[in-house]
């Protein structure tokens, strides 16, 4: 059974990513090396001065006017000099535009920090900037790097995902940022992957099931379970009353559980388990254990899984990639994954790679079938 669609598309964008690839690293190879470093090293001071306009919400104020810094410092109670500074800073690197001398608008980029725009990322921002998330950073990221040991653990003293239960508010912004996840990579997860060969999707992590439903309302057929932990169910399963229609609704449940402890069984061969970005999230021995509780529940009815993460190539990754991979090692015991280590963690919990099924994204959907 293949499952790749839209193949030709799906080339098409695999190669202009390539050029864009090409693109970035032009600055390497006409700065000078002292002052590219530099540039470098400073490049935090521009993710701050983001955060901050993200938390003062300057995009949504803007709106699609040309507002002057006195007006904007007025609406966001704040000083008319600094803001002035701050936006000039981010119009130099492309996020606003100056439209006149200290006279401010949205572009291309500042729109997505709306939040009246569904496609924002503004929960992102927020998350990978808040206090929580930027002090192993700051205070433990040499220490993880030569312990071998997560900076998050370091500085918090325990995992993350055990700190965001006791931390609602993270915890909720964390939800959000990875509903999020869709204005970055695109709906392709929906359209280059052919779900209408199955009946029921269980989508295990799923947070608010912001994916499942993309999918549903392409399949009208389809139905889809979202199984999370307990805190994030209990928000989740009320979220969309009154944002989407009720008859998507019918179609979508919620179970709260830990996978790693036992995780929905398989009716027969039409169910399909979609984990996304779920294993990179956890070392290899928590990744083989889940995949093993898959192939208990999956308890050879032919049901597939469908794993949508990156794969990292074996030599000369992309900056995306890398620099995703050392988030995870930041935050969690993961890391993001070569094909040959994806193999090597099948092999050795009772699934077998069926195909791979290429998006109009960074990452791909490795679909598994059981030995």
């Amino acid at each position: 059974m293949k499952l790749q669609k839209n193949a030709g598309s799906v080339r098409l964008f695999a190669t202009a990513i390539k050029w864009v690839s090409w693109l970035q690293a032009i600055p390497n190879k006409l700065t000078p090396p002292p002052f590219r470093l530099i540039q470098i090293g400073s490049a935090f001071w521009q993710s701050r001065a983001l955060h901050v306009a993200t938390r003062l919400d300057i995009a949504t104020v803007l709106g699609d006017e040309n507002l002057a810094a006195e007006l904007i410092a007025a609406r966001v109670a704040a000083n008319v000099d600094a803001i002035g500074r701050l936006l000039r800073l981010l119009a130099s690197i492309g996020v606003f535009e100056e439209a006149a001398p200290q006279v401010f608008r949205n572009n291309k980029l500042s729109t997505h920090l709306r939040s009246d725009n569904p496609k924002n990322v503004r929960a992102m921002i927020l998350l990978h900037n808040s206090e929580a998330m930027s002090r192993p950073w700051y205070e433990q990221f040499e220490n993880g790097v030569r312990e071998g040991v997560p900076p998050f653990k370091l500085s918090h003293g325990e995992e993350l995902f055990d700190y965001l239960d006791r931390h609602t508010e993270l915890d909720s912004l964390f939800s959000e940022a990875m509903d999020s996840v869709e204005a970055l990579t695109g709906d392709s997860f929906a359209t280059d992957f052919n779900w209408g060969q199955f009946e029921r999707i269980i989508d295990l992590g799923g947070s608010r099931g912001t994916k499942s439903l993309a999918i549903l309302k392409r399949h009208l057929h389809l139905k889809a379970l979202v199984v999370d932990r307990a805190q994030v169910i209990q928000m989740a399963s009320h979220y969309w009353v009154g944002k989407t229609s009720p008859e998507l609704l019918s179609r979508l449940s919620f179970q709260a559980g830990d996978v790693l402890e036992s995780v929905p069984t398989a009716r027969n061969a039409k169910d399909i388990y979609l984990l996304s970005a779920v294993l990179h999230g956890m070392g290899d021995e928590l990744c083989i254990k889940l995949l093993r509780n898959l192939a208990i529940a999956a308890n050879a009815t032919g049901a597939y899984i469908a794993l949508m993460e990156l794969v990292v190539p074996d030599f000369k990754a992309d900056f995306s990639s890398a620099a995703i991979d050392l988030q995870m090692f930041m935050a969690t015991s993961g890391r993001e994954r070569t094909l040959a280590d994806w193999q090597r963690l099948f092999e050795l919990s009772g699934w077998m790679l069926d195909e791979i099924v290429s998006l109009r994204s960074f990452g791909k959907i490795l679909v598994l079938r059981q030995q």
